[in-house]
């Protein structure tokens, strides 16, 4: 385990463009510290850790041994994979940091660690979560649709439990707040190895202000 920025090249900013630009790809995924009522969801995280590790991809996560956080960052150390965590300094304090990842990086706070998990990753998966993966989720949206990352973001829709975000989602673009093609950003699939493959060859759109609407 090491602490500490990252150097020779890490952080950079990586805007992406696909999840194909890179020797090294890694992924963000964003789920709860908890393991949550149905079982299918720590199922869910175990395949995904596992599916991540057999493509060579490595994980970004939040640095956490609890809840799905612990179950996803388990499955790929496993299978021999790259498990980075960032967390911050207060929930070390707390005995929460994983023991066991490739490199935990400890920040000072929640904006910092979400910052250099952006930096970190070539794109995003949310897991089943609470408020905490919606706020990661939704950043991360935004970003995109400003331009500041051209990376791919995705839900793991375990048991339908996206269903209503999406639909929700559905209804932005109804309502003239959010264009088609970037509510078309937020890909979903039900299996991890789905959701992957549609990662592949992603494109991403023009950025929101371009066209005036």
């Amino acid at each position: 385990m090491t602490r500490g920025l990252p150097t020779d090249g890490e952080g950079s900013g990586r805007r992406g463009a696909g999840i194909g630009s890179f020797d090294r790809v890694r992924l963000a995924v964003y789920c709860g510290s908890k393991h949550g009522t149905n079982p299918a969801f720590a199922v869910a995280a175990a395949d995904l850790g596992r599916e991540l590790a057999s493509r060579g991809i490595g994980l970004v996560y939040g640095g956490a041994s609890v809840g799905l956080m612990g179950v996803v960052a388990d499955a790929v150390l496993a299978e021999g994979g790259e498990a980075i965590g960032v967390i911050p300094a207060s929930m070390v304090e707390r005995e929460l940091a994983h023991g066991g990842l490739t490199v935990l990086h400890v920040v000072g706070s929640m904006h910092e660690r979400k910052a250099l998990m952006h930096d970190l990753a070539d794109g995003f998966i949310a897991l089943p979560g609470g408020a905490g993966t919606l706020d990661e989720l939704f950043e991360m949206w935004t970003w995109g649709q400003l331009g500041i990352h051209r990376k791919p973001i995705g839900l793991l829709n375990v048991d339908g439990y996206y269903d209503r975000l999406l639909g929700f989602a559905d209804e932005m673009v109804e309502a003239g707040f959010v264009r088609l093609d970037h509510r078309a950003m937020l890909r979903s699939a039900r299996q991890a190895d789905e959701l992957l493959d549609r990662f592949e060859g992603y494109e991403a759109p023009t950025a929101k202000w371009t066209d005036l609407r």
